[in-house]
């Protein structure tokens, strides 16, 4: 941006990009005019469709009040011109002026984006189809079609081969992806009611990958052996249904059932090793190793951070949210856990101990999902009020709005190099965002 004083109340501006290349035509604007006004000028000379904000700079400064009170403040003369630039202040924004493409029906679910796919993004949708995506293109690769209901969830295997998707009803079904032909293996479980919950086992206890352990609302979870196409074990033992389950880093399963209770099963016999049962007593006991920790929501308002391997108590108890826990999740370096709520917040809390550290406010409807940048630095929340918001885990602020879905956004995951988000959501759209 150049910048040149005329008159008493004029300022000569000349915007540039970063590489110095004019935007437009040298204008006159107030001194009163700072960065928000530069901002509403530079979106309409770009065209922009959605709004963006932009950071500009004079002489590698930014510019942070009016203009007026610049020149002032930096005694600049009226006879000098100032050259500078602009540059997009956004960490996300979309990878295009289009979205990647628009669904059917509603994008139910956004998941395992680069993982270890290089650049390949797997989605499901309310259409009943799976589709993976070349991200440098942003167009399909190929759609998977077979699903006779919706596909509410998507799981990479760890080694990045085979993604696992499961539908609203009761079956799940495995591609093979690694010849990049859109090859189904399906696999139909026997299940009287809805699948829940997909979790691969990890790769380090077993490579290649080739099990992974479902869900379902009739109270079992199932192991599965790709390369067999069939159940090995069957995990039975929940009087209600299986709502989650999770393969951990120890080699053991854990399912949570609407039946209040958390348990624990070994993986070559699917022998049940313990059972986690709710009590209103802390468990306040420290260990001086760190074992493995879960941290369980629920719909009583309430979370629950456990020690599996120490006991079958809770190590403590987690309140604050106002109405129910949708979704908790630990940071990548366990050091923290955040949980989001229909109460429109979303909390962080101390990943040992569990002890609350600060309340992120700025939704304006229930959030749905969260998911944490690979360093844990940032905090990425999907809303029903049709936004993403990006949280600064060390100013524990908002460091991000990202507006641009126009309805309410149900998934949102974020690649392992911190580059691009995914979202997904009400209005059929699937939306890349770029770092």
């Amino acid at each position: 941006m150049e910048v040149e004083t005329e008159m008493t109340n004029n300022v000569m501006c000349l915007l540039t990009d970063p590489e110095g290349t004019p935007l437009g035509a040298p204008m006159y604007l107030p001194q009163n005019a700072g960065p928000q006004q530069l901002q509403q000028i530079v979106n309409k000379l770009l065209n922009n469709e959605e709004k963006l904000p932009y950071a500009f700079y004079i002489s590698d400064q930014e510019l942070l009040v009016a203009l007026g009170t610049y020149l002032e403040k930096h005694k600049v003369s009226v006879e000098k011109v100032l050259s500078n630039s602009l540059s997009t202040t956004s960490y996300f924004q979309n990878s295009s002026s289009e979205s990647l493409f628009s669904y059917n029906c509603w994008c139910v679910n956004v998941l395992g984006l680069l993982v270890l796919m290089g650049d390949n993004l797997a989605s499901g949708s309310g259409d009943t189809t799976v589709r993976i995506w070349d991200l440098n293109t942003q167009t399909p690769m190929y759609t998977c079609t077979g699903h006779k209901n919706w596909v509410l969830c998507i799981a990479w295997s760890p080694d990045g081969k085979h993604p696992c998707e499961w539908e609203q009803g009761w079956r799940t079904s495995m591609l093979g992806s690694r010849d990049r032909k859109a090859i189904r293996q399906s696999t139909q479980l026997v299940t009287r009611n809805g699948l829940t919950g997909i979790s691969w086992e990890p790769i380090h206890l077993n490579s290649p990958s080739r099990r992974f352990v479902s869900s379902s609302k009739d109270g079992d979870a199932r192991i599965w052996d790709i390369t067999l196409r069939k159940c090995v074990i069957c995990l039975s033992g929940h009087t209600l249904a299986v709502t989650c389950v999770k393969w951990g880093g120890d080699g053991v399963i854990y399912t949570g059932s609407q039946d209040c209770t958390i348990k624990v099963w070994e993986t070559t016999q699917g022998k049940l090793i313990r059972e986690l049962k709710v009590a209103l007593e802390r468990y306040n006991k420290m260990k001086g190793n760190a074992p493995e920790r879960l941290v369980s929501g629920s719909d009583d308002f309430t979370m629950f951070l456990w020690e599996p391997a120490v006991s079958k108590h809770p190590k403590t108890r987690m309140t604050g949210h106002q109405q129910l826990v949708n979704h908790v999740y630990f940071s990548p370096d366990g050091q923290w856990v955040a949980s989001a709520s229909f109460d429109k917040s979303v909390k962080l809390w101390n990943g040992t101990t569990g002890k609350f550290v600060a309340a992120f406010r700025g939704h304006v409807g229930p959030v749905y999902q969260i998911s944490w940048s690979a360093d844990s630095r940032l905090l990425l929340s999907g809303s029903k009020d049709s936004t993403l918001k990006v949280w600064d885990i060390r100013t524990q602020k908002l460091k991000q709005d990202l507006p641009g879905h126009a309805d309410e956004v149900f998934a949102v995951d974020w690649s392992p190099d911190g580059e691009k988000v995914a979202s997904g959501g009400k209005d059929r759209v699937l939306k890349l965002w770029m770092g």
